[in-house]
């Protein structure tokens, strides 16, 4: 009887195919992905952005000589130069020749 290499032997008698290593593989990738959302919920959870107590004065009505109505908070409403302006957070707007009624709006 004639040896065989090794290459002969390993095609006589394959490996058979381990599916013990996929799954301990899947398992892991899941339990760390379950863990990866709970602490990222729960750090979400611990942020708190308070915005500061500020006191925007009374609500008014600015009716404008066009005919529109701005409404917004008094504290808002500044007069320089002999003109009535806005001031926004982002914006500034000219409010000149209107008149101020102080009205409950929501």
């Amino acid at each position: 009887m004639r040896t065989l290499t090794r290459v002969e032997l390993h095609q006589k008698n394959p490996k058979p195919i381990s599916w013990k290593g996929p799954i301990l593989f899947l398992f892991a990738v899941i339990i760390f992905a379950g863990c990866f959302l709970l602490f990222r919920h729960y750090y979400q959870s611990t942020i708190r952005i308070e915005a500061p107590e500020e006191n925007a004065g009374k609500k008014v009505v600015i009716q404008l000589p066009n005919g529109q109505e701005v409404y917004t908070y008094e504290n808002f409403i500044f007069e320089k130069n002999g003109k009535m302006y806005y001031k926004g957070e982002q914006n500034r707007m000219d409010l000149t020749g209107g008149t101020i009624k102080y009205e409950n709006w929501k």
